[in-house]
C-alpha cells in the first residue's frame, strides 16, 4: 500500500469512525481500565518526546505532525514555541481548535493537510506522535527524507516495535479484507530502520508500555 493510500484509510477512520472514541480517549472523560492504559502511556510518551527537545523553546518553531486533538502542541506552545499542528483528520482539527487553551506564551496555529506539504515551511524541531506508526519502512525513510531538508534541529517520532504481540496482531490483520478493517499498525525495528535510512542519524530513544499502549519513541538527526 501507498503512502496515499495510507493516509486516506487513516483519515477516513478517524473522521468517519473513531471520532468521538478519540475525543473522549484525549479528555478527562472517565474511561474503562483497557482505555486508561492507552491514556497513561500516551501522557508518558508525550513526556519523553517532549525531554528530546531544548529546555527553553522559546521562539522555536516547532511542527506537531499528526496532532490529532492537539494535547502535545499544547504543552510546546504552554513553553513559549511557535507551533504548527497539522493533521489529516478535519474532525481531530476541529477538537484541537475548541480546546485550545487561552494565555499560551508562544503560538499555536492548527490546519487540515499532510504533514509532508511544502507550505508549512521550515522547522526547528518536528514531533510525531504515533502518527507514523501505520507506515511501511519504505514510506517512514521517505518520510524523513522529505522533511530532513527543513529541519535545522532534530525529529522525534514513534513507531510500533516489533514485539510478540504486536507481531501477532500484524499478521492477523493480513486476512482480513482491506476495506473491512482499521489501519494496522506496522511493527518496526529501530535499528533496521536506522539502517535503511539514506540521510542523517536514527537513535532509539525509549520504549513505553502501558497495558494497550505499546510504542516506541525514535530521535532522527539529519
Amino acid at each position: 500500500m501507498t503512502y496515499e493510500a495510507t493516509r486516506s484509510r487513516v483519515e477516513t477512520y478517524f473522521d468517519r469512525t473513531a471520532t468521538k472514541t478519540w475525543e473522549r480517549l484525549t479528555s478527562d472523560a472517565p474511561v474503562s481500565g483497557v482505555r486508561a492504559t492507552v491514556r497513561a502511556g500516551r501522557d508518558r510518551m508525550r513526556d519523553v518526546l517532549i525531554g528530546q527537545l531544548p529546555r527553553d523553546l522559546t521562539g522555536l518553531r516547532i511542527l506537531d505532525a499528526g496532532c490529532g486533538t492537539g494535547a502535545l502542541a499544547f504543552e510546546l506552545a504552554a513553553r513559549g514555541a511557535d507551533v504548527v499542528g497539522v493533521d489529516i483528520s478535519p474532525q481531530l482539527i476541529d477538537i484541537a481548535n475548541k480546546r485550545t487553551p487561552n494565555g499560551l506564551s508562544g503560538s499555536l496555529r492548527f490546519a487540515a493537510g499532510d504533514m509532508l506539504d511544502l507550505a508549512l515551511g521550515d522547522f526547528d524541531h518536528v514531533v510525531a506522535m504515533d502518527s507514523m506508526i501505520y507506515y511501511t519502512q519504505a514510506d517512514i525513510c521517505a518520510i524523513i527524507a522529505d522533511i530532513a531538508p527543513r529541519i535545522r534541529g532534530n525529529m522525534v517520532f514513534t513507531v510500533a516495535p516489533r514485539t510478540p504481540l504486536l507481531m501477532a496482531m500484524w499478521r492477523i490483520g493480513k486476512f482480513f479484507p482491506s476495506g473491512d478493517r482499521s489501519p494496522t499498525m506496522v511493527p518496526h525495528s529501530p535499528a533496521k530502520l536506522a539502517k535503511a535510512l539514506t540521510t542523517g542519524t536514527l537513535r532509539d530513544v525509549e520504549r513505553v508500555n502501558s497495558g494497550f499502549y505499546i510504542s516506541n519513541a525514535l530521535e532522527f538527526s539529519p
